[in-house]
């Protein structure tokens, strides 16, 4: 058994990872999209946070929460979007009478500086190149990486070349 201990930092930003069973590449149809979608809006009215970056690709998400003060519990939060993604995959269910559309869990990091969340949020708008799916980060339609770009956050050419900073990290 893993002696894993989850960093739980109140009001914290946090890059998660979520992955789907066996990578399977199901999660950039439209229908999943838009259920996606779905999961997050209810999950975020519910328990609030907020998602300064994401990227959706067949297989995994990555993205980048901010919680509120006082608040910790970003498992709960995951765990209330997997299910309700899930609702609408007609997927076989394991012995443990889970569907099988997500690893069962998922990977997190504290950010702890700003240089740490500049890397991780050109990890996030470069991964869709970095995968082959486009040839730009702004060709892919399942990002933040355009909400970006209108913030003034990248220039228009970025991304076109693999970015310096995150050569070295392999967050799949």
């Amino acid at each position: 058994m893993s002696q894993y201990r989850r960093l739980y930092q109140p009001g914290g930003s946090y890059f998660f990872t979520i992955v789907t069973y066996q990578r399977a590449g199901i999660l950039c149809r439209p229908d999943h999209i838009t259920r996606l979608q779905s999961a997050f809006e209810k999950v975020m009215g519910k328990k609030p946070f907020t998602m300064e970056a994401f990227v959706f690709l067949p297989d995994h998400i990555h993205c980048i929460w901010a919680l509120p003060p006082g608040d910790s519990d970003y498992s709960t939060r995951w765990r209330l979007i997997k299910a309700h993604v899930s609702v609408g995959i007609d997927k076989s269910a394991n012995d443990r009478g889970e569907k099988n559309i997500w690893q069962r869990r998922f990977w997190e990091h504290l950010l702890r500086d700003e240089d740490d969340w500049c890397k991780h949020m050109d990890y996030i708008h470069y991964n869709p190149v970095k995968h082959g799916h486009v040839k730009s980060p702004g060709d892919w339609p399942h990002s933040s990486f355009r909400q970006a770009l209108k913030e003034g956050l990248y220039p228009p050419e970025w991304g076109m070349e693999a970015p310096g900073n995150i050569s070295r990290m392999d967050l799949e």
